[in-house]
């Protein structure tokens, strides 16, 4: 057995911004083009980095970024006073592959606003404009601590 130093976790973030993104944002190329509490889109080169076997957009990196996407959403419906998301259910279907050298472009709009929880539909688009897919998520609304 090896003693291995104790992990803590940051303290949950209660001032989540839409418009900073997390370093995974970074990490896979993404770029959001527009934010507001309606509507969220955003752009992502498909490197070889992000494909699979078959040379296309591998489907993690796909429900990645739409997860991000979604996040962006409900923080953009977050009280100015303070508050924090978290995705609690993702739902991801496939239509077409996205190949690398393309670039997949999201949309994601509300289906449902709450007082805790928004739920929320991201349609992919490839270059061409045809559906690639389509990821609901339900997003956990949490609101700072004595706000």
């Amino acid at each position: 057995m090896t003693d291995k130093p104790a992990v803590t976790a940051k303290p949950r973030n209660f001032m989540m911004k839409p418009d900073e993104q997390p370093p995974f944002a970074d990490l896979m190329g993404m770029k959001i083009t527009h934010v507001s509490p309606e509507r969220v889109t955003a752009e992502l080169p498909v490197t070889k980095d992000l494909t699979n076997r078959n040379g296309v957009l591998h489907g993690g990196a796909l429900m990645g970024f739409a997860d991000n996407i979604g996040g962006t959403a409900a923080t953009a419906n977050l009280p100015a006073t303070g508050g924090s998301t978290a995705t609690i259910e993702s739902k991801t279907n496939f239509f077409a592959p996205i190949p690398e050298g393309d670039v997949a472009m999201a949309e994601c709009t509300p289906l449902h606003r709450g007082r805790t929880t928004t739920v929320w539909q991201t349609r992919i688009t490839r270059g061409d404009g045809k559906l690639a897919a389509i990821v609901t998520q339900t997003q956990l609304m949490m609101t700072k601590p004595g706000a």
